[in-house]
């Protein structure tokens, strides 16, 4: 049996539903698992000796990831480095088949050949488009980059491009990884 943290940044809450639905599969399969936000995790403290596995998220915005997690796998490179990882991102440019794989998907890439954590496994999700929910200087900016990327750009659209079934299999992927 394994013991996996599923830790995750979200900014509008999509990104913790695919750490939530990781976390429930990983219970789901016999499992433990606890599940926890950046912040909390860093706030709070983890044991880190309670964990053989460590799965990390988080979204895109703009084309970077939030410094909060970039700050929080790299103060614990170390220990990362000693457990089996993986690391997921979160990006509405993977609703593409050819960006949603690290190879193909230009911010995941850049994260893991530029950051000193460098994850043992990786994976790209699609995102949300959920413009009725965001700032309107988000829905904005995000229309305009759609706009250039052929995505949708009605300002009542909310369209998630989240493979649901990929999901579950990639968390079932991550109970197979060794340290």
């Amino acid at each position: 049996m394994k013991t996996v943290l599923v830790v995750y940044n979200s900014r509008s809450g999509h990104t913790a539903r695919i750490a939530r639905r990781i976390w429930e599969t990983i219970i789901a399969e016999g499992h433990r698992a606890d599940l926890m936000d950046v912040m909390e995790a860093d706030r709070e403290g983890v044991d880190w000796n309670k964990y053989d596995t460590v799965v990390c998220g988080a979204p895109v915005l703009y084309g970077k990831f939030r410094r909060e997690f970039v700050g929080f796998v790299n103060k614990w490179k170390a220990v990362l480095d000693e457990k089996a990882n993986s690391f997921f991102c979160v990006s509405v440019v993977a609703r593409t088949p050819a960006k949603a794989t690290p190879e193909g998907n230009a911010y995941c890439r850049k994260f893991i050949t530029t950051n000193p954590w460098q994850p043992k496994d990786v994976k790209c999700f699609a995102g949300k488009v959920d413009y009725p929910n965001w700032s309107w200087i988000d829905a904005k900016l995000i229309q305009m980059i759609m706009k250039m990327t052929k995505g949708p750009t009605e300002p009542t659209a909310v369209i998630d491009y989240t493979n649901w079934d990929d999901v579950t299999e990639y968390a079932r992927h991550v109970l197979t990884l060794e340290a």
